[in-house]
């Protein structure tokens, strides 16, 4: 009897649970397809090759899975929380008719059950479907050929998302019960005529609050344009907090301030039903302006992510390119009392002797007491030493220049002679490029120790000097013998090589460096004749790509699961207050409103809902993707308009999706209480 009387409440409010079941649906389809990563084709091909790779994604999707679990868990709760209150009147009536409370919950747990059971499937299906792009897209990230499709179902994701969304609707089965077991009779009949009293202050108060709330966010905005992108710039940490601390506070005084300043203009306030939609909006500001902004930072966050992301990776793998110009590099630090004096001559200590099919040079980098700022200080314009301030302060490595043409003769390069006093400026950091190049246009004069010396090169150098996942040559001097003997240098220097491969024997030798690499790094190295820090070409495109793939993966997951969530959270708000707004809608009717004119009014009331915390999300994100640009031009041109035009699609399909359902159930709602 019980599962009937459920069944038929499941089917009758079905129109109710449209958003709670659309949003568990997409839940549980993002759940899966992400937690499917291990089965996809690319991932089982990158393991064949590198397993600790493709552990480390899987282990860190399974973190961030219980992170996003525990997202979805509230935002079930929260769901299931609206869906309790707009039946209370409901349960009221079941109770005058002599059921207890155990039963009403038991009718509640099988309608759980069936709705959970119904989206779990659904869900599923969607995730297997969505799974399959999802597959298509790591291949591409990774550069795998997918010549044999492979339609793949992980059964261990399904067992993952069935477990972890099963503990869900047992909370949520829980929470219902203890809820029930809560409410009394009286409550639940008048449930539909109890609202929100509007508790507004002053004027005054919201008016100074949205000003200064715009004069934060400007603030914030101009800290984080300055600092670009560096964690510990103390700039970007205020920059954030007075960004969130200036969001909280803009909607906080947005629906007063608004409310105040349209009142002013008398023909728009008493326009139509403009001061009925105006004072909905404005009801729920002592309630809704915190989730509103929790709203607007989680879509800035997906915006920014999904807009930014895959041009960041795609400019870290452009660079990538030009710091990978020898099959394999290391360095070793030595000094006069070492007995290796070396590198090669350590690495043949261990017993890696260099192969005939091998090519290699060795060479010396030398450190010296003066940096960038005191070679060029006083020489240059103010704001080109303000620029130069901004970076970090690095001692200049030198190398001579009979050994940057043994790098050179390797990599296939002319020779370049220097004249006495002459030097080359060589740098693969773009951010110290666009500055020295700048003053190169117009000086070209060093001082090296009160050695006055010429910049041979007009434009700095971007020739990378060694194998390397990042841009770290920040400047390098090139000087010849007779200069380096008449500079004061630090008491310690690099003994470097770099090695190419035949392609005959090209496996053996990337087998051979990467496991002595890969022993000193994890702590098994022999340290008897010195630390060596090296890595391969091959190292270098498998920890690049496995270090942005994971960032954008996670960073996708996140998004979409935010942008849902936010979604979702919008969509009950504004049916909960079409529950508590129904008589204030048959006031609306009784003094002669048309139902198009309710419909319009519930339409704008949901449009405005929906765009506020989007539109100051949209602005937030201008800012950031501009700082994220900048930051990513030292890497490559970035292009982030085919990102841009994914997320804007991705947006458009949820929103779109999500603001019918709203309307169609807000006008449900009014329509069905209002007869």
């Amino acid at each position: 009897m019980y599962s009937k009387i459920a069944l038929n409440n499941v089917k009758k409010s079905f129109k109710d649970y449209t958003i709670y079941f659309l949003t568990l649906t997409l839940s549980v389809c993002i759940f899966y397809s992400f937690n499917s990563i291990e089965s996809q084709k690319a991932i089982i091909e990158i393991g064949k090759s590198d397993l600790e790779l493709m552990d480390s994604v899987i282990t860190i999707i399974g973190l961030i899975s219980l992170f996003v679990s525990f997202i979805q868990g509230l935002l079930i709760l929260y769901a299931n929380n609206f869906l309790i209150k707009k039946r209370k009147k409901e349960f009221g009536i079941y109770m005058s008719l002599g059921m207890g409370t155990k039963k009403i919950s038991k009718i509640l747990v099988l309608e759980t059950f069936f709705v959970g059971l119904l989206s779990l499937l659904s869900g599923l299906i969607l995730g297997i479907i969505f799974s399959q792009v999802l597959s298509l897209l790591t291949s591409q990230l990774f550069d795998i050929p997918m010549n044999e499709y492979i339609f793949i179902i992980s059964f261990s994701a399904i067992l993952k998302t069935v477990l972890y969304f099963s503990i869900i609707f047992i909370l949520v089965i829980i929470f219902n019960t203890f809820i029930i077991s809560r409410y009394k009779i009286i409550d639940m009949l008048n449930a539909s005529r109890k609202n929100e009293a509007v508790k507004l202050k002053n004027p005054i108060v919201y008016i100074v609050t949205f000003i200064i709330s715009i004069i934060i966010i400007i603030i914030a905005y101009t800290y984080v344009i300055e600092s670009g992108l560096d964690a510990s710039n103390k700039l970007f940490i205020k920059s954030i907090i007075l960004g969130v601390f200036g969001t909280f506070l803009l909607f906080f005084g947005l629906a007063g301030f608004a409310l105040n300043l349209i009142k002013m203009n008398k023909n728009v306030y008493f326009k139509k039903l403009n001061i009925f939609i105006l004072n909905q909006i404005n009801n729920k500001v002592n309630t809704n302006f915190i989730s509103m902004s929790v709203i607007c930072l989680m879509l800035f966050f997906t915006i920014g992510m999904l807009s930014t992301g895959i041009s960041f990776k795609n400019a870290l793998e452009k660079s990538l390119e030009n710091n990978t110009p020898f099959d394999a590099s290391a360095k070793m630090n030595v000094s006069e009392d070492d007995e290796i004096k070396s590198i090669s001559q350590s690495i043949k200590k261990l017993g890696y002797d260099f192969d005939n099919n091998e090519k290699y040079v060795e060479y010396t980098v030398y450190s010296s007491k003066s940096d960038m700022k005191k070679l060029l200080n006083g020489k240059i314009k103010e704001e080109d030493s303000t620029r130069l301030n901004k970076i970090e302060a690095y001692g200049s490595n030198i190398i001579t220049i009979s050994d940057y043409n043994k790098i050179r003769d390797l990599d296939g390069k002319n020779k370049i002679n220097l004249n006495e006093n002459e030097v080359l400026l060589i740098s693969n950091n773009n951010k110290v490029i666009n500055i020295l190049n700048d003053i190169l246009k117009y000086n070209r004069d060093l001082t090296i120790d009160d050695i006055n010396c010429t910049v041979k090169n007009s434009k700095i150098i971007t020739d990378a000097l060694y194998t390397s996942v990042m841009d770290i040559n920040m400047f390098t001097l090139i000087v010849n013998e007779r200069l380096l003997k008449s500079i004061e240098l630090e008491n310690y220097t690099f003994s470097s090589i770099n090695i190419n491969y035949s392609d005959e024997l090209r496996e053996k030798s990337e087998e051979k460096y990467s496991k002595l690499f890969k022993g000193f790094l994890e702590g098994k190295g022999n340290y008897k004749y010195g630390f060596i820090l090296g890595t391969t070409k091959d190292q270098a495109y498998l920890e690049n790509k496995g270090m942005t793939t994971t960032i954008l993966f996670v960073g996708i997951y996140l998004g979409i699961v935010f942008l849902i969530s936010s979604m979702a959270i919008l969509s009950l708000q504004q049916l909960s207050e079409a529950s508590d707004s129904i008589e204030r809608y048959k006031s609306l009717k009784r003094i002669g409103s048309t139902d198009s004119m309710i419909n319009k009014t519930i339409f704008a009331q949901t449009m405005i809902h929906f765009t506020l915390p989007l539109g100051l999300a949209f602005i937030h994100s201008t800012v950031a993707i501009y700082v994220i640009t900048e930051f990513i031009k030292m890497f490559g041109r970035p292009n982030i308009g085919v990102s841009s035009i994914a997320t804007a699609l991705i947006f458009l399909v949820i929103y779109l999706g999500y603001f019918y359902a709203t309307y169609v159930g807000y006008k449900n709602i009014v329509k069905t209480q209002i007869k």
